[in-house]
């Protein structure tokens, strides 16, 4: 073996997607029937207002800091944790610094 893969690039997920001054920026890598993949990129002080969605969704920071907010109870995450937004759970993100996110939705 000589350590070489064949297969196509490994990419550095928090090297896809950039900052933005003042900005939420987002990239789909995936999407199909069964859910879809995103990355997020908060600028500092930005956010998502509370709101629903019907699929279980995962958030894993893989940068900086992040608020979550599930039915009214903060959470902060740093990079490298990782937590579950239960579907029709009321949740909100927001920017204490700036953070980089994968969100990972499941569509039951």
């Amino acid at each position: 073996m000589t350590g070489q893969d064949s297969g196509p690039p490994a990419k550095r997920m928090a090297e896809l997607i950039d900052y933005q001054e003042g900005s939420v920026v987002s990239r789909q890598l995936v999407k199909g029937g069964g859910g879809n993949v995103t990355l997020f990129a908060f600028d500092e002080g930005e956010g998502l207002t509370e709101h629903t969605s019907p699929f279980d969704a995962l958030v894993y920071v893989l940068d900086g800091e992040a608020e979550v907010a599930i039915s009214g109870q903060p959470s902060r995450l740093h990079a490298g944790d990782m937590m579950v937004m239960p579907a029709n759970e009321p949740h909100a993100l927001k920017a204490p610094s700036r953070f980089k996110m994968l969100l990972i939705m499941i569509k039951p």
